[in-house]
């Protein structure tokens, strides 16, 4: 879509070219959202693309994923023998309301920042425990835990001009078992429930990560695989009918069943 409101597109070397901020700017990645839809609000496009971040970068501590990283390349990585729980970026993926042409375009980062319900790059990163680092306009880089950054539908802790540089996942995270479980109300639809449980090879540290049916990602974490009574009765205390994203994806009470559901298959498997 052409965007008639916008006057000037900057593309920065450094960030350092880009003073302040004000009403009208616009951060641009893949553009798969914004060119999407008019724009009436924006005058300026900043792109991303010119800072050059390398995509992705396997460290000591584990992986760490660029805010411009394009999916297709995420899809594409392969990492060491031990991650196995990376097959869970495929699964994610294909989970997305998007051809995988979009892919191509679009980014980690802008799907994280889009911070719908069904974002399914927020699902990933959540599940293993990722941890975002935030560049304010002014001021110092600061890390929010991927559980936390979400806040409701299309809502986000980002201030206004501040950009998400990068995801980390730490190794012992990659190192988990894993189940993924997605549901839509027709084959390539949105996802209703995306549910991802992970517990580590011997058991432990078991997390539920519940997301696409709520608002918002909800995560249970335990010691242990939970028994099936400690799950249903924690979900239950958390999320009341009213905490499910009620939408043309599916009502209220088809989410919170789909979350029973796929939360005890989870949780059998990874017993």
């Amino acid at each position: 879509m052409n965007l008639g409101t916008i006057s000037e597109v900057l593309r920065p070397r450094t960030l350092d070219q880009i003073d302040g901020w004000r009403d009208g700017y616009a951060w641009l990645a893949g553009g798969t959202w914004l060119f999407s839809e008019p724009q009436v609000d924006r005058d300026t496009l900043i792109d991303l693309d010119g800072l050059c971040w390398p995509a992705l970068t396997v460290t000591e501590a584990g992986l760490e994923i660029a805010a411009t990283c394009r999916i297709a390349e995420l899809d594409d990585l392969t990492g060491p023998q031990e991650w196995s729980a990376l097959p869970l970026k495929g699964d994610c993926a294909r989970s997305l309301l998007a051809s995988f042409k979009i892919w191509n375009a679009a980014t980690v980062g802008g799907n994280i920042c889009m911070s719908l319900p069904a974002g399914a790059m927020i699902s990933l990163t959540t599940a293993l425990e990722g941890v975002y680092t935030l560049w304010p306009r002014e001021g110092e880089p600061r890390e929010v835990a991927a559980v936390d950054f979400v806040t409701g539908d299309h809502a986000n802790v980002l201030a206004p001009g501040e950009l998400l540089r990068s995801i980390t996942i730490p190794n012992a995270a990659l190192a988990k078992r894993y189940v993924f479980r997605q549901q839509s109300l027709v084959k390539h639809g949105r996802s209703a429930a995306l549910i991802i449980g992970t517990c580590g090879q011997d058991g432990s540290d078991f997390r539920l990560t519940v997301t696409a049916a709520t608002p918002r990602p909800i995560q249970f974490v335990y010691d242990t695989v939970p028994t099936h009574a400690e799950l249903r009765g924690d979900i239950t205390r958390r999320l009341s009918e009213e905490d499910y994203f009620h939408d043309v994806n599916g009502s209220a009470r088809y989410k919170q069943h789909l979350t029973y559901y796929f939360s005890e298959q989870i949780r059998m498997e990874l017993s």
